[in-house]
């Protein structure tokens, strides 16, 4: 079973990525399906408590907003290192529409990216296999100070910092 990230620990990964949109379903176990595949499927689909839904980068979030509250996972495909677009789509899931369950990247995901993703929501990061994840875990702590406000720190440095002196 392969390791994830998940809340600042590598834990094993009890979800499988279906990448085929018509793949055969497996009867029991915790899936995560294209966008394309729960839109076509959703009544089906929703009646299992163990279906998740990853999105391509190009992928309207917007798609879910009906179902965010009942599933349990959403995954943000990032296809190739330089393709950010995933960064936007996560922020919009956390703090437009609300999405509370565990947001995770798949794909190219690198020990680089780690610190900004989880700034913009993710909580969950499936490191490309020929990386180490131990190494990528440190990642989560490049930084020990951010100046910005974002979906995982929704104060900027500013209005967080106490003001000595009088005023």
């Amino acid at each position: 079973m392969a390791e994830i990230i998940r809340n600042k620990e590598v834990v094993q990964d009890d979800w499988t990525v279906l990448r085929e949109a018509d793949a055969p379903l497996p009867e029991t176990g915790k899936i995560i399906v294209p966008l394309t595949r729960w839109l076509a499927e959703r009544g089906a689909l929703k009646a299992r408590k163990d279906v998740g839904v990853w999105l391509n980068p190009d992928d309207d979030p917007a798609a879910l907003v009906d179902d965010l509250a009942s599933l349990p996972l959403i995954a943000v495909d990032f296809p190739v290192f330089r393709d950010g677009r995933g960064y936007s789509t996560a922020f919009l899931l956390r703090t437009r529409y609300g999405f509370a369950g565990e947001l995770r990247a798949i794909g190219d995901v690198l020990r680089d990216q780690l610190f900004y993703m989880q700034r913009v929501g993710f909580d969950a990061f499936a490191v490309r296999e020929d990386k180490n994840i131990r190494d990528a875990l440190n990642g989560l702590a490049d930084f020990s100070e951010v100046y910005q406000a974002s979906a995982n720190l929704l104060q900027p440095l500013y209005r967080r910092v106490a003001r000595g002196g009088a005023a």
